[in-house]
């Protein structure tokens, strides 16, 4: 018999170790599913877009907190600092500056990963690791956002031992830069891993893990 996504978030809860949060990656699931997945267990939601997630709040609630996961343009930074609890994309200060600005409007404070692109992959979003420290100390001046960690994504499927040099070295940044004890930022969180690399990036150091196919199954 397949198994329902409460079984699955039952036993990835039940995988995971003290101190690793599991976000259920939601896109394109529907409320539904999405409270299913809230009833076994799940605290933290990652949505990618940001209409998407609007009519998921509005039908889900807040009783967990919403993450967004995907990439965020400037124009839908209002919307997305009235919605998430966490933005776990930001990857230029142009971003940063848009969210402490709306932020500002709103009257929060808001927390922020900043995204790491460990592979060096042309095609995805993220700074360099070399570049991390620049731009944490710029987004640090702005006061309406707290940088809180670090997150990466490492490759989308292949053997998930190839993704454990990037989740390693995304790990020592983060490292790096809490030894540089800069003012205003709070570097608690590492934000690594999907459905086929979850369990490496747990090895690696990660605090949250992001996980859709293994909870929801494959999208249709």
């Amino acid at each position: 018999m397949d198994r329902t996504i409460a079984d699955q978030v039952r036993a990835l809860l039940a995988e995971l170790p003290p101190g690793v949060e599991l976000v259920a990656a939601a896109k394109t699931r529907t409320p539904a599913e999405i409270r299913e997945a809230i009833g076994a267990g799940v605290r933290a939601v990652g949505e990618n877009y940001v209409q998407e997630a609007a009519a998921a709040v509005a039908e889900v609630g807040r009783s967990v907190r919403w993450h967004f996961i995907g990439h965020l343009q400037t124009n839908k930074v209002k919307k997305a600092v009235e919605l998430f609890d966490l933005i776990e994309t930001v990857d230029s200060a142009e971003l940063a500056r848009e969210i402490d600005k709306r932020a500002a409007a709103a009257d929060k404070v808001m927390p922020i990963l900043v995204e790491i692109n460990s592979g060096r992959e042309r095609q995805k979003a993220g700074v360099l690791p070399e570049e991390a420290e620049s731009l944490v100390r710029e987004i640090a001046l702005f006061k309406n956002i707290r940088v809180e960690g670090l997150m990466t994504m490492g490759p989308f499927e292949g053997n998930p031992e190839d993704a454990r040099p990037y989740f390693r070295e995304t790990k020592k940044t983060l490292e790096d830069l809490k030894a540089l004890s800069i003012p205003g930022i709070e570097l608690h969180r590492l934000s690594m891993g999907m459905t086929n690399s979850y369990r490496v990036a747990v090895e690696e150091g990660a605090t949250m893990v992001r996980v859709g196919t293994l909870i929801f199954g494959p999208r249709s």
